[in-house]
């Protein structure tokens, strides 16, 4: 389905930016330096059996130590999802991993944890399935996208490296 198409549907306000691509966090700031909205990076993990797959969210600063937070999270040996994982999974490819690829998953295989000060944040910003444009979504307008792909949403303090 398409991103802008599902948005509308269901009464998600966004505002969109289009830029070059961008492949990581970095390249992101270089070319929309002047934003204040939460920045997000997004990690997609499996487990070491590669039965459980989760998107993990955080702020773009934060350097997430995988180790605590497999154990804070209950996850066993967690490592990141293969590009054909990310695609059969989220329906992207890597350098446009978002919380919006979630509209891909309508068997909700993916688990979704966001970190408590991206959480907290009253917009954030994300890719809207390819790696150029970037979308400005509030936080209640957030809410009702995963109210929307029928996805709950676990937020805690990620661990920090």
């Amino acid at each position: 389905m398409d991103i802008y198409e599902f948005l509308s549907e269901h009464g998600i306000t966004y505002e969109r930016i289009d830029h070059p691509p961008v492949m990581t966090c970095e390249e992101a700031l270089a070319v929309l330096p002047n934003l204040e909205e939460a920045h997000t990076k997004n990690l997609f993990l499996r487990d070491k059996k590669g039965v459980r797959h989760i998107l993990v969210s955080v702020g773009y600063e934060k350097s997430v130590d995988l180790n605590a937070f497999a154990e804070a999270a209950e996850i066993s040996k967690p490592s990141f999802g293969s590009a054909e994982r990310l695609m059969d999974h989220l329906g992207v490819e890597p350098g446009s991993v978002t919380l919006l690829g979630l509209i891909n998953d309508p068997e909700h295989k993916v688990e979704v944890i966001i970190d408590q000060a991206l959480w907290d944040a009253d917009t954030i910003l994300c890719h809207p399935l390819v790696n150029t444009a970037t979308l400005k979504i509030d936080h209640d307008d957030l809410v009702k996208f995963f109210e929307a792909t029928g996805h709950d949403v676990k937020v805690m303090d990620i661990p920090e490296r």
